[in-house]
């Protein structure tokens, strides 16, 4: 697949200074990182091929999914299942059933007229999943009905004004991919502004405010243990994550960071990734784990990678699923069907992706 017109053209991320570079061959002999990946890669895509009717919202039989977390549109998981079939045709255009088999189910739903509906049940979110809907629709849906409801996106829809700078930088992203006008600044501009640039010097003067606040207290209660406490808080995690991926087009290019920038936002990352091993907090491991390969390293390379890609291992079921965004709200086996999936299919799906970005799970 090509670069869409407007998107960064650029080279594939080179190596951060001092990591190994992320295109040598895995290991594959067990108990190293390539085996872990491998039977994490089999796994998760085995599971999603077996659930695809509960991505489907218009499966027979599959009613209303549960939604744990309140705040999901009905289009959310079909979306997410188009991701990772849009991406694993970039990266494996062959005959590999498994992507095959997905790839129909989202045309299918594409072509639905009753998926429009879906895109805008939630009218704040509507605009963005119009053009994500858009961006990641499969070859055969060109004349499919929610061709009709992109074209009636408006230019105030499309403003920059009122959005972050990561905010502008998900909808340019997406818009591009799109084929749709915007007055969204320029991807360098976006870059110099954005969290992974930010974000570090942010935490630093986090943590030693901390350190301070720690000394004093230490004089009031000396021996009184320090709380585990993220560098940053999560959704400041997860714009640096999904922040990555825009930029860098999911590690297809370079993200375009300033000078310097890139090792340092790799650092915080990894320290980032060091308390989501410690915690079990899988959904942000493997979106950190991506990350790492699309800011240009080889997390089998580093320790905290191959820790996460070894936590992720030890929390996936025998059925190929991670059971949920962490350990403190994994999904049980006794739960129903739709509801498991509601818990699970989020963090199962980013987890394959991962491992497709990592070159494992692919048709060998």
């Amino acid at each position: 697949m090509t670069t869409t017109p407007g998107l960064r053209a650029g080279p594939v991320p080179g190596p951060v200074p001092g990591a190994a570079s992320a295109s040598r061959p895995r290991h594959t002999d067990d108990g190293t990182p390539g085996h872990g990946l491998e039977r994490l890669g089999a796994g998760t895509l085995g599971w999603i091929g077996r659930h695809l009717d509960h991505f489907d919202p218009f499966a027979p039989g599959h009613g209303h999914t549960p939604d744990p977390g309140g705040a999901h549109r009905p289009a959310k998981a079909a979306l997410e299942l188009a991701l990772l079939t849009h991406c694993w045709t970039r990266l494996d255009p062959g005959d590999d059933p498994r992507r095959v088999d997905a790839t129909d189910r989202v045309r299918a739903v594409w072509r639905h007229p009753g998926f429009p509906r879906l895109l805008s049940a939630e009218p704040r979110g509507a605009t963005q999943y119009r053009l994500a809907c858009a961006a990641l629709a499969p070859t055969g849906t060109e004349d499919a009905p929610f061709r009709a409801a992109l074209a009636r996106l408006t230019a105030a829809d499309l403003a920059p004004a009122g959005r972050s700078p990561y905010q502008r930088l998900e909808l340019r992203y997406y818009a591009d991919k799109a084929g749709v006008a915007h007055a969204v600044e320029s991807y360098p501009e976006l870059a110099r502004r954005n969290v992974l640039v930010t974000l570090p010097a942010t935490a630093l003067a986090r943590a030693r405010r901390r350190d301070a606040l720690d000394s004093r207290n230490a004089d009031i209660a000396p021996g009184a243990p320090r709380p585990d406490e993220p560098p940053v808080t999560v959704p400041e995690a997860y714009a640096l994550t999904h922040s990555a991926f825009y930029l860098s087009d999911f590690a297809r290019t370079g993200p375009g960071l300033p000078d310097g920038a890139v090792a340092d936002a790799a650092a915080l990352t990894g320290r980032l990734l060091d308390h989501c091993v410690r915690h079990d907090w899988w959904d942000l491991a493997a979106e950190l784990v991506m990350t790492q390969v699309c800011l240009g390293l080889d997390p089998t390379d580093t320790p905290e990678g191959t820790a996460a890609v070894d936590c992720l291992a030890r929390a996936q079921r025998p059925d190929g699923s991670i059971p949920g965004r962490s350990a403190a709200t994994r999904a049980s086996a006794a739960d129903p069907a739709a509801e498991y999936f509601a818990k699970a299919y989020h963090t199962t799906l980013v987890t394959a992706l991962m491992t497709l970005l990592l070159g494992t799970g692919r048709t060998p």
